[in-house]
Order: C-alpha cells, then sequence, then structure tokens
C-alpha cells in the first residue's frame, strides 16, 4: 500500500490523491455497494479515502454536522472511509417531488424545483430558473457548464485532502440521449481523468452483453477511461464463468477485476425511495428471535415520495420485531405499530391515505388506542391543518387531526442535527422539511420537538430510533399499548451493526476483487492503449 499512502494532501503539500469512477451498466447494478466496500477495504489499510457522487436522485438524504443536505448513501459511503461526511461529497442531489420534476440541493441547500427537461435540456438549469432562485441566502442554478466546474472543483478539494476519492456514477454511462449533458459518469471522468470500473449485476442476466454494449455505445474518447469491468450479484461456481471473461476481454481489450457473490441483507442506506418494494422485509433481513415471549409486528405506510424510510431499520434490527411495508388498510389489522414516514409530498401522501382507506383505518387505531407514529411528513399529515403554498400549492387542507398540530410550509428548509432527550433517554438525530409545525394546546407530552396525544406519536427527527436507549425505551411503550409480551433486546446496538454490514462490503472487495489491479487505476489513473470498441456512440453524444 506505499505507493498510495500520504499521496494526497493530507500533509500539507498539496499534492493530488488517485481517484475511481465506479459506473453501472443499469440503475441497482451495485455502484453504491462496491463504491462503498472499495472505500472500508482502503480505510482498514490505513488510505485516507472519500467517496463522491457528483449528482445523485434520492429521496433518502442527510443532514452533515454544518447543516449541508447530501444522500444518505454517500453518508454510508463517508461512514465507510471513517470520515466525516460534507457537501463536498455530493454536490448536486435531485429530490423527485413527481415524475417530472425535482427539487435541486446544490452544495448542500435547496435552490429551487425544476423539472426533468428543464434540468435536463440542452441550455441546463439557467433556461428555466426556478421562482425562488434568487431569495436570500439562495444559489441560483446556473448552466450545466457551471454545474460541471461545480463538481468538478468538489472533487478536486477532495482529492487534494484524501489519498484516494471513488467515486460513484448514476444510472448507465451509456444513456446516450444525456450524454451531452452528463456530469456524473463520462462527462466527469473525463473532465477530472479518472479511470472507470463498470460494474454488471450478473444476477439480473445479461451481464456479458451489458458490459460489451454499454462500451460500445460510447464514444472514443469516453471509450478511453472505460478501463475494467466487475460482476456483482454472482452465484454458483465461478470457473464457469472464466470462458466468458475471458472472450469478454478478447472482444473489449479489457479486464475484469473481481467477481462479487450475491450476499444477503446487507442492509445498506438505500439510494431510491420510488421503488421500495411493498411486500418484503426491510433489506431482505432474517427476523431473529424474540428476546421476550412475543414479538412485534410493524406496518409502514408506503406512501407517495416515501423519504428517509431508513428511519425503520433500526426497528428491524431488532430482535423478535416484523417490519412490512403496507399500502392496504385490512394490512394494519394485525400490526402492533403503524409508521407514516418521511414524504417529499405531505399534501399528496394525505390524499393518498384518504383514498385508500388508511386515513380511516388509522383513525379507528388511536380512538383505540394503538399506537401510531409519524416522523417528518407522516407527523405533519397526523396534525390538525396543514398550510402549503410551497411543496404542493395547495393551500389550507385539514390533516388527520389526531395530534393537536398546525404545520405551514416556509420557503427556507429546516436542516438540522439536534439532540435531546425523551423517555428517559438521550437521543439525537436530523431533520429535513419545509413544514414548520406549531403546537397547540392538547397535546399529553413532548416528543422530541414534536407531541404525544395518548399513543399517537409525531416528530420531525429523522434517525431517532438509532440511538439505543431510546429506541428500546420506545418498544417498551409500544408493546405495552399493543398489549404484547415484547421485550427489548439489551445488548442490540445499532451503530456496531452498521458497521458490521460496513465491514461485510470491504470483505467482498478484499476477497472476491483484484485489488492489485484496483490499486493500479487508483494510484496511475486511465491506462494507455485501450482499444476501441465499436460501432461508438452516435454523432453529436460525446
Amino acid at each position: 500500500m506505499s505507493g498510495i499512502r500520504g499521496k494526497g494532501g493530507t500533509d500539507g503539500s498539496g499534492a493530488r490523491g488517485g481517484g475511481l469512477l465506479v459506473a453501472g451498466t443499469t440503475s441497482d447494478a451495485g455502484k453504491s455497494v462496491v463504491t462503498a466496500g472499495i472505500c472500508r477495504w482502503l480505510a482498514r489499510k490505513g488510505v485516507s479515502v472519500a467517496p463522491f457522487k457528483a449528482q445523485n436522485m434520492s429521496l433518502n438524504s442527510f443532514v452533515t454536522r454544518e447543516g449541508a443536505e447530501i444522500g444518505r448513501a454517500q453518508a454510508m459511503q463517508a461512514a465507510a472511509a471513517r470520515v466525516e461526511p460534507s457537501a463536498l461529497m455530493n454536490p448536486v442531489l435531485l429530490k423527485p417531488g413527481s415524475d417530472r420534476s425535482s427539487q435541486v440541493v446544490l452544495l448542500g441547500k435547496p435552490v429551487g424545483e425544476l423539472s426533468a427537461r428543464g434540468y435536463f435540456g440542452r441550455s441546463g438549469p439557467a433556461a428555466n430558473p426556478p421562482s425562488d432562485a434568487d431569495s436570500p441566502g439562495r444559489t441560483r442554478v446556473s448552466g450545466r457548464e457551471a454545474l460541471l466546474g461545480t463538481v468538478t472543483e468538489c472533487l478536486e478539494e477532495l482529492r487534494r485532502t484524501h489519498d484516494a476519492v471513488i467515486c460513484e456514477g448514476a444510472g448507465s454511462p451509456a444513456e446516450i440521449n444525456l450524454r451531452r449533458t452528463d456530469i456524473v459518469n463520462m462527462g466527469l471522468a473525463r473532465a477530472a481523468g479518472l479511470p472507470v470500473v463498470v460494474v454488471g449485476d450478473i444476477d439480473r442476466g445479461g451481464v456479458f452483453a451489458s458490459f460489451f454494449g454499454t462500451t460500445a455505445l460510447l464514444s472514443a474518447a469516453d471509450q478511453r477511461h472505460v478501463a475494467a469491468y466487475l460482476v456483482n450479484k454472482f452465484r454458483g461456481d465461478v470457473s464457469l464463468l472464466e470462458p466468458g471473461l475471458d472472450m469478454l476481454r478478447d472482444l473489449t481489450g479489457r479486464p475484469t477485476v473481481g467477481v462479487l457473490p450475491f450476499a444477503h441483507g446487507l442492509g445498506i442506506d438505500e439510494e431510491d425511495g420510488l421503488r421500495v418494494s411493498l411486500r418484503g422485509t426491510v433489506r431482505e433481513s432474517v427476523v431473529a428471535p424474540p428476546y421476550g415471549a412475543d414479538v412485534l409486528r410493524i406496518a409502514v405506510a408506503a406512501v407517495p415520495l416515501m423519504s428517509n424510510f431508513t428511519d425503520v431499520d433500526a426497528l428491524a434490527a431488532e430482535p423478535g420485531v416484523v417490519v412490512r411495508f403496507v399500502d392496504r388498510p385490512e394490512e394494519l389489522a394485525d400490526a402492533d405499530l403503524v409508521v407514516l414516514p418521511g414524504t417529499r409530498g405531505t399534501v399528496r401522501a394525505l390524499e393518498w391515505l384518504r383514498e385508500r382507506g388508511l386515513a380511516d383505518a388509522i383513525a379507528r387505531r388511536a380512538a383505540e388506542g394503538r399506537p401510531v407514529l409519524g416522523v417528518c411528513g407522516g407527523f405533519q399529515v397526523l396534525g390538525e391543518r396543514i398550510e402549503d403554498e410551497i411543496e404542493s400549492k395547495a393551500g389550507t387542507v385539514a390533516g388527520l387531526g389526531l395530534l393537536p398540530v398546525r404545520v405551514r410550509f416556509a420557503a427556507e428548509k429546516t436542516l438540522a442535527r439536534p439532540v435531546g432527550e425523551a423517555l428517559g433517554e438521550r437521543v439525537g438525530g436530523y431533520e429535513i422539511h419545509h413544514g414548520v409545525a406549531e403546537l397547540l394546546d392538547g397535546a399529553e407530552e413532548p416528543f422530541l420537538d414534536g407531541c404525544r396525544v395518548g399513543s399517537v406519536w409525531g416528530t420531525h427527527w429523522h434517525g431517532s430510533l438509532e440511538s439505543d436507549g431510546f429506541r428500546r425505551a420506545f418498544l417498551r411503550r409500544v408493546a405495552a399499548a399493543a398489549g404484547r409480551a415484547f421485550v427489548p433486546a439489551p445488548d442490540t446496538r445499532f451503530g456496531e451493526l452498521r458497521e458490521e454490514q460496513l465491514d461485510r462490503l470491504g470483505d467482498l472487495i478484499e476477497e472476491h476483487a483484484d485489488t492489485d489491479a484496483l490499486l493500479r487505476l487508483i494510484e496511475k489513473g486511465v491506462p494507455e492503449g485501450l482499444p476501441f470498441v465499436p460501432p461508438g456512440a452516435p454523432g453529436g453524444t460525446s
């Protein structure tokens, strides 16, 4: 490891650390997992490493200590690298508000809403700036060239202060319809001189065609940066795969630098909240036997634009706790706790709950004294009234009326990392919301800057359930209200479980990837003499 250690600017020399871009043949090919695994493997070797994703589209986000909003996947990768997350690691975050528009978060701060056409159009964001982009404290979204300049400056800053930076791409680098405006895949690789490893999900099938086709659809200039392939989610005997890998190298001139086995229950933070399974348990987790005499069943309402559903991961980590996502009222019948999670569309989620009959089922639960927890947007829908001229522009809308709260949406987003005490335990969390809650008379107990009435709790704090003592105290309350003989295990430590999962990712890289080849790419950059694979990109998409 001597060639890479100390190469970065941590010694004050201003030297530039190495870099690598992890791209994928498709979305969900495993880019986030591979990036995190490389970061943990390098960190365990004593390398100062940082993750980076130029542009992320996700409803799962996190707040840094400086009050910047970034994707949770990058926060998880920072934990894998054993460094503090920062806005430099995810300079552009897109938070979908519908199928066609997203909130643009630039360097950790929201700068307005843009349609997909406005953001990805030829003239870039400047062609259709958000109405509040020039408000005090806001940064105006400029053209695509300026965004590329911003992300490369952030990457260079990380490379000056770390020995290595492992970058994650988005979607596929062969999305030829978006190549002209790309700042996260080959556009970034060329601007920053990065070698690219392309990850393919063999569990989906067609991985050889995906590797070849991805390369062959790129221009010659882009292809020069594609240095290697990595197979993900393989089941079976690797020796049966090797002839195909040899043929792929003959066809493309590029090696495969690893075959990672299929691994169940990795438990890492998801990137895309729009495609969560409604029927499976969280992260394919295996429910451990209960510590007490009974299990606890938790139903999470899969509201539209669900955000930060990672809040329930800590619940799913408890032995004897069964977590599932639901979208029908009858699925609440046997639940001991119903969770209304965060959402980027509070009013839309409220309408959805009513249309599905879930709103009435939740109201009946509350009347019967059966537990309900609302987090962030889920807290807001439990209140009496919502005044929204910002997110949905729906005006004044009646909430479910289960908590004495009125919510007014503000133009400025609250981004904070609060700490406090609840149920006799210290607890920390993070806040990401435009809605400002006004607590009215009638609350029986304060609850993490929210409130409780009977068995209904509400808070704006994400991540609070990761505080072990608080989580156990809350589950004891839920079990008592639900009449369950459930006892939280006294030794479940969520932070340690997360660390174990990140070490598993590092193990995957160390045991199943060609780490010498990865180090060469990180240290030496783009290899010379990589051949062109015809036909190349259609005209004008380079």
